[in-house]
């Protein structure tokens, strides 16, 4: 075969209503429906070249070699782009973020849709948006919901070809904001792969089953009706809901922090003084600030003035995962 190579951006997400726990492990199959919204100004740009030329994968993340499980989860995504494909050709991949990795910020999400749309272009292949979200699923669950563009909604399913993502409405269909607050960049000791695969231990967990439903609908609602009273609070019962399974599981996982409290109860206080921005985390120490556009401005000043806070990044709906033509090598 020879080289051919493709480049691929995609968004990082925020997830309304979450999801912690997997139905099938292998598949990242999750046990409930999630909802979520791409970041426009988080994202993932990655190179991926099939080179007959060499004999090993070369992978390149940010600056550094890739080692350990890091370079053995792309590895085996390439296995399954090979594996599509009908190759076995060696590539080379370089990929890397405009935001902190690891640090509860989606960046698997966003990896991953990369790696998935450069590595099938790459191959030759030219996958529909349902086989390309659900191959990238396979690599990080999350990743799913960064292929589709603007507001998407994860489909659970129960087996691999019923579980995917697709867009509930588009980039432009709400002038919502993500404000994330960075109190650490630092990349998180227990990775959410890690997290999924014990949700079960937690004892609350069938209780957030039993929640999820109503909360969906709910979230649902609010975001085809651009309704952000009714979206904020139950994002911020679900965002609590998801941590709470996490500490209460077996063994305990803690990624709230001094900081990131700090930042909850400033939105709370702000909120209380008639400022609408509603707080939602994911499974990391950050905290994001949702808001309608026309406070985003003032919601990034309060929270840059928070001594905690080392970074603000400040997000419109993103688009889908796309082509461009700028390759990393």
């Amino acid at each position: 075969m020879a080289s051919q190579k493709a480049t691929a951006e995609a968004k990082s997400n925020i997830a309304f209503i979450k999801y912690w726990g997997n139905r099938n492990n292998a598949l990242r199959i999750p046990l409930n429906d999630n909802l979520s919204m791409n970041l426009d100004h988080a994202f993932t740009t990655t190179t991926v070249a099939f080179d007959a030329q060499i004999n090993a994968d070369q992978i390149v993340i940010g600056e550094n070699e890739a080692q350990g499980a890091a370079r053995d989860r792309v590895i085996a995504h390439l296995d399954r782009v090979r594996a599509i494909a009908k190759i076995e050709t060696r590539a080379r991949v370089q990929s890397q973020n405009n935001f902190p990795m690891g640090a509860g910020i989606a960046s698997s999400a966003s990896a991953f849709a990369a790696l998935s749309l450069a590595a099938t272009r790459a191959a030759g292949l030219e996958l529909s948006e349902r086989d390309l979200s659900m191959l990238a699923r396979l690599g990080s669950g999350s990743a799913c919901r960064s292929i589709p563009g603007g507001f998407v909604e994860w489909i659970a399913g129960h087996g691999g070809n019923a579980s995917y993502a697709y867009s509930l409405a588009a980039p432009a269909h709400w002038d919502l904001r993500d404000v994330i607050a960075i109190v650490s960049a630092e990349e998180k000791k227990v990775g959410s792969s890690d997290g999924h695969s014990i949700a079960h231990t937690s004892p609350f967990l069938l209780t957030r089953q039993n929640n999820l439903p109503a909360r969906f609908h709910r979230v649902r609602h609010a975001i085809r009706a651009r309704d952000l009273a009714l979206l904020g609070p139950a994002i911020e019962e679900d965002a609590v809901e998801l941590h709470l399974i996490a500490m209460t599981s077996r063994p305990p996982i803690f990624y709230w922090s001094p900081g990131m409290v700090r930042v909850i109860d400033a939105a709370r206080a702000w909120r209380a003084d008639g400022l609408a921005v509603y707080f939602t985390l994911d499974a990391g120490p950050n905290v994001h600030l949702i808001c309608e556009s026309k406070d985003a401005d003032q919601v990034a000043s309060r929270a840059r003035e928070i001594a905690d806070v080392q970074q603000v990044i400040v997000n419109a709906p993103g688009d889908a995962a796309r082509l461009i033509e700028a390759h990393l090598f």
